[in-house]
């Protein structure tokens, strides 16, 4: 049986062996392993690539959106608005802050944070609102920011399925005050590890978030303010900058194999992912919506071919956030998308035969 996997990270690797190879013996030679040469390069390409005036690397994805927030000064007190339909790490990061993650529903047509339920989550102790350019598509941005400056309260973009993604034509991360990216290795831009980056046109959030990142240090070893250890290590930068120049071709390639599916699967009783006029995605996730998603998906992996669920459960239904106080039915769309989401394979070294393979099965099973 030829199997379709769900992402294959080593073929990527395969095809960038000479690169990379050589970025990591250049790193390896140079001595410098924290903090170095690819660091500095990588947070300036990259600051670059996505059109913002600061980046600054992180351990993680994670990590990366604690230190926006914590840049914001957002803390004990206060509250941030967030979708319940994400990674956890977007809610377990504003927690981390000792901040309360007030979490509102997606909108159904888009899959990212319905703006209409932001205006009625907001309060007196809302500090922050957090979109979430899931699955590679740019939440509903222009209400958010008109919210945002009217209640004075931050924007902080979670981009790290989004790099490279356009809306209105500008590139996500570069929307709102203050933006936090993954370098996951299955991210459209990802590492050989774990990595993020937080990025900015603020020059004093920029310098808050490079102090923060690193003990609270200006000087070594003296902390202006508490901070603590989040960088981004230098081999996984010198691995980044390679592929970021490879960057616009694979998401390219990812729109082209995005094209196809929809192409396919016209005739299937699936829904097919949002494409709203104001963006561009980047298709970080194919995800189609069926009823009977469990049923489909063992009858697809029968056939060998692999497929994921981005996510099962909305967070204000996860055990570990019972604390939250929202219980079954009080998100709805959130919770149906969990039930009913498929991510099918989606990578740029996916091939057009492949794809088709893919798109035939569902369209025989569903």
């Amino acid at each position: 049986m030829n199997i379709i996997p769900a992402f294959d990270l080593h073929q990527q690797y395969e095809q960038l062996r000479p690169e990379v190879d050589a970025a990591i013996a250049r790193t390896l030679n140079s001595g410098a392993y924290i903090l170095g040469k690819e660091v500095s390069a990588f947070e300036t390409e990259f600051a670059q690539y996505c059109e913002t005036s600061f980046a600054v690397g992180a351990a993680s994805g994670t990590d990366a959106l604690s230190l926006a927030l914590m840049a914001c000064e957002i803390g004990a007190g206060d509250e941030v608005i967030a979708p319940s339909q994400t990674a956890v790490a977007t809610i377990a990061a504003i927690e981390r802050t000792g901040a309360f993650p007030r979490l509102v529903d997606i909108d159904p047509a888009r899959y990212t944070i319905d703006p209409e339920k932001i205006a009625q989550a907001i309060t007196p102790k809302t500090k922050a609102m957090i979109p979430v350019h899931l699955y590679g598509c740019p939440a509903e941005m222009q209400p958010i920011l008109n919210l945002a400056k009217e209640k004075e309260i931050f924007v902080i973009e979670d981009a790290a399925q989004a790099h490279g993604a356009l809306w209105n034509g500008r590139k996500a991360g570069s929307l709102g005050d203050i933006a936090a990216f993954s370098f996951y290795p299955t991210k459209n831009l990802g590492a050989f590890g774990d990595g993020g980056a937080v990025l900015t046109n603020n020059p004093k959030l920029a310098e808050r978030v490079r102090l923060l990142h690193q003990y609270g240090w200006k000087e070594r070893y003296v902390s202006s303010v508490k901070g603590m250890n989040s960088r981004l290590d230098e081999m996984q930068a010198a691995i980044l900058r390679v592929k970021l120049k490879h960057l616009d071709k694979w998401n390219q390639r990812r729109r082209q194999i995005a094209d196809l599916y929809r192409k396919c699967l016209s005739s299937a009783h699936v829904l097919l992912p949002p494409h709203p006029l104001d963006v561009e995605p980047v298709y970080h996730q194919f995800v189609i919506r069926h009823p009977n998603r469990d049923s489909l998906r063992a009858a697809l992996q029968a056939l060998g071919i692999h497929t994921l669920v981005h996510y099962p459960i909305p967070v204000h239904l996860q055990p570990g956030y019972a604390n939250l106080g929202l219980k079954r039915g009080s998100l709805p769309h959130s919770e149906q998308a969990a039930e009913e989401i498929l991510s099918l394979p989606i990578y740029p070294e996916l091939t057009d035969e492949q794809v088709q393979k893919v798109a035939s099965a569902i369209c025989s099973l569903a």
